[in-house]
């Protein structure tokens, strides 16, 4: 296992100084699309324009062999155009399944709160059991899979909230937040996009990502640390200020996101501060509140208010 757990830590290294080539100066943010990859989980970047977001998706896309397509969805994007539709061939005599966007390893949902709520309802079906239904059929998509969905923050003109529903199939909703001086200047001095994505090299087969994901199921956490995030589930729904607390899913999210931020860590079992460094970007999109509270900051009061284990 010790190998095993060094060729992890090796493979992580690799694909964040890849992408990094890209995007600087966010490695955490990086480590979080691997840990939603491992975890097989999905991930919604939520943010401004012009602050990354799809080519942190391109770059991930660049550092794995997997199938990749992008949906851009807007207005007039219809459900079929994302899980197939039959079509009457009059030269078999019967309808045929034309196959849509979602058939692939990684899917872009690019701008997702850009499309009509019906068309959003499209991804949920595959997003949590990984087929589509068609006139009573059923398809799989292919293993491995994951949705990385970017949005634009919804005070922005033109845009449709996603539902709670929809909300609760990404493992993590994250941000990226504003370069720094210092990582500006280097962006400003980057070449342009292209030279910047021919730089970019493949480091991970399909098959070691699905062999990564299976290593996550090996990964240990002591029932003091499960306890932990049960205690943690039970403070968000007994919050006076929290109107819908975090639900017994969320805190298997949370526990399956820590096993694969231990393993990228090259641990075989999980410690607390795995918990605490995931439990807002896992929890708080699940959960609601008044617009004038802040669910970020009273999640960071209820880890202050809990005793962790040692």
């Amino acid at each position: 296992m010790i190998t095993q757990l060094d060729k992890i830590q090796t493979i992580t290294q690799a694909i964040t100084d890849n992408i990094s080539q890209v995007i600087i100066g966010k490695e955490a943010v990086i480590e979080k699309l691997l840990i939603c990859l491992c975890a097989k989980g999905h991930v919604l970047i939520e943010d401004v324009p012009g602050i990354g977001k799809t080519t942190l998706v391109h770059a991930l896309s660049k550092s794995l062999d997997l199938d990749f397509k992008r949906i851009q969805f807007t207005v007039d994007l219809m459900p079929s155009d994302i899980t197939g539709f039959n079509m009457y061939h009059p030269k078999h005599g019967e309808f045929i399944f034309q196959q849509g966007a979602i058939m692939s390893n990684l899917i872009l949902a690019d701008e997702i709160n850009r499309s009509s709520p019906k068309t959003q309802s499209a991804l949920l079906e595959v997003m949590s059991e990984q087929q589509v239904s068609v006139d009573g059929q059923t398809y799989e998509v292919p293993s491995p899979f994951m949705v990385l969905a970017t949005q634009n923050a919804i005070e922005y003109l033109g845009t449709f909230p996603l539902p709670e529903a929809q909300l609760d199939r990404f493992l993590m909703k994250i941000k990226l937040g504003y370069p720094n001086l210092s990582e500006e200047k280097q962006i400003l001095e980057l070449d342009s996009q292209k030279e910047i994505k021919d730089k970019l090299t493949t480091i991970l087969s399909k098959d070691d990502v699905l062999w990564l994901q299976e290593q996550v199921n090996d990964v240990e956490c002591h029932d003091s640390i499960k306890k932990y995030i049960v205690e943690i589930l039970a403070a968000t729904r007994e919050h006076d200020k929290i109107t819908v607390g975090a639900s017994p899913r969320a805190g298997q999210m949370l526990l399956k996101a820590s096993k694969a931020k231990a393993l990228l860590n090259g641990r075989n079992y999980v410690v607390v501060d795995d918990v605490k460094s995931l439990v807002i970007d896992v929890l708080a999109h699940r959960m609601s509140a008044p617009s004038d509270v802040n669910l970020s900051s009273e999640l960071t009061n209820i880890l202050k208010a809990i005793v962790a284990p040692k």
